[in-house]
This record gives C-alpha cells, structure tokens and sequence, in this order.
C-alpha cells in the first residue's frame, strides 16, 4: 500500500439518484498514510464520495502495483474494505501534503476534510493464483512500532534534506534506479522513506522495521553504505 500515491475509492451511492441508493461508486482519489499504515483522503464535501461517505462510511479502497507488468493479471494489487472516518489530526494531514504537496493549495478550504479508513479486511492478490486474505491487525502497526518515531520524523527528514541530501540522492538514484534529480525525503515510517523530486514519487522500504531515530540512523546507514558500494 504504502508505495501507493492513489487509490481508486468506492463508495455506496447515497441518493442524488433515487433508483441507484446503495449502489457501488468507484472514484479515483489521491491517498496518503499514517505511520501505521492507515490511509488517509483530502477530500471535498462537494465531492459525490464524500457525500457518499457521510451517509455511509463503509467502502473499499483499491491499491494497484500492477504497473510495469506486460500481463497485468500477474501484478500485486490490494482491496481494502474499511470505514472511513473524518479526522482533525494535523501531524496527519501535514503527512498527507509532505507526500501530495499540490494539495497544500486546497487543504485549507472549508469543503476540504482529511478521513482515514480504519481497515476491516484484506484481500491480496499477489500474481496469478496467490491470493489471501489479509486481517486488521496485518494492515496497521501496533502503537509500539510507531510511537517514539512520530515524535522524531519531522527532525529526521530535515536532518536528512538538509544535511544528508547527497545519501538521499544516492538512495533514489543508485537503490532505486531513478534519474538524478533534486530528490528530497517527504516522509518515513517504521516499514521504509518516502522520497520526491518535483512530480515524481519513490518509496524505499527498509529491510527490517524501524521504531525511533536510533534505528532509523542505523538503517539509513546501511542504505547508503550499500548505495557507495554499488
């Protein structure tokens, strides 16, 4: 999921056509996540989903990682089936704009609400015949996992931006074949780095789970260790 910058969202229809009440409402819609995997939507109450929404909060998000695969049936994709609640929480939202900053321009309208989806089910499909069902406790991380981190990412991403940017370069560069560019790290979380350049997005899982800064320095190190030695 989390390598994910949009989902397509369904929604039941809540009634501006009478004859299609409950129907499903497929949208595609811009998606972020917290630290422990929840996904979060900046959306509009004007938004036909958002009314959709209010009066039902039950819906499903689809995560596509089909992209790149010649068969696209034999890439890994992910349905999520969840509830959706609005939320103030600002280290949230300011999350949600480090990964889509062009929403920086409406986040602060009155239509516009930041939700997350509290996830109820899985279901995976990982290639051709490999599908399971994943539970709720599979799909976020426990408080424990992230705590100590939300409290240092901010100061670990401007560390990194600010004293580091040639590691971040080599990570987006060399660990994740990208083109050079001015890339900068806009998020991090117990599972890997999010990093942008311009309108281009990356994700760098880390190889095993980080829980505070000491083991984000540690990890972050291997990383560019292993890029300079590429």
């Amino acid at each position: 999921m989390r390598g994910c910058g949009q989902a397509t969202l369904a929604t039941h229809h809540a009634g501006l056509d009478a004859s299609l009440v409950g129907w499903p409402v497929p949208t595609l819609v811009l998606v972020g996540f917290d630290l422990d995997a929840t996904p979060l939507l900046l959306i509009s109450r004007l938004a036909e989903h958002t009314r959709n929404l209010e009066g039902d909060p039950r819906c499903g998000l689809l995560f596509d990682g089909t992209g790149g695969h010649a068969d696209t049936l034999t890439g890994p994709r992910l349905s999520l089936l969840g509830r959706a609640v609005r939320d103030g929480d600002e280290r949230r939202l300011a999350r949600f704009i480090a990964r889509h900053p062009s929403a920086s321009a409406y986040a602060g309208f009155a239509d516009f609400a930041l939700w997350r989806v509290e996830a109820k089910r899985g279901h995976m499909v990982a290639g051709f015949g490999r599908i399971s069902a994943i539970p709720p406790d599979q799909l976020r991380l426990p408080p424990a996992d992230w705590a100590e981190l939300a409290e240092a990412e901010a100061g670990i991403i401007a560390h990194m931006n600010e004293d580091h940017a040639d590691a971040v370069q080599l990570y987006a560069t060399v660990l994740l074949e990208r083109p050079a560019g001015d890339w900068r790290m806009t998020g991090i979380d117990p599972e890997g780095c999010d990093l942008r350049d311009g309108p281009h997005s990356a994700r760098l899982p880390f190889r095993r789970r980080v829980r505070d800064g000491e083991t984000v320095r540690a990890e972050l190190v291997r990383l560019v260790k292993q890029a300079r030695a590429a």
